[in-house]
């Protein structure tokens, strides 16, 4: 019987989108801890101000964008999505 490895994924912390570990070449190393994306934007926007990303008390949806991703990590009770 031919059982095959768990994917290893990785939450990508500016968009939420779930990010498949073996084949993302998209990564950032911020204090010694490596973060990975989905795409080069979420890329630049986290080391343009990763605190804005990693402390909860920062993350306030703005937009529309940041209110569509509140709505939709409340509908799917905050699992991660799978990268694109």
């Amino acid at each position: 019987m031919n059982q095959t490895q768990p994917i290893k994924t990785e939450v990508d912390p500016v968009c939420g989108m779930s990010v498949n570990l073996a084949t993302t070449q998209i990564t950032a190393d911020v204090d010694g801890h490596q973060y990975y994306f989905c795409a080069e934007g979420c890329r630049r926007a986290f080391v343009e101000n990763p605190t804005k990303y990693l402390d909860p008390e920062c993350v306030r949806p703005k937009s529309w964008w940041g209110r569509y991703l509140q709505r939709l990590r409340k509908a799917t009770g905050g699992k991660a999505m799978k990268c694109h």
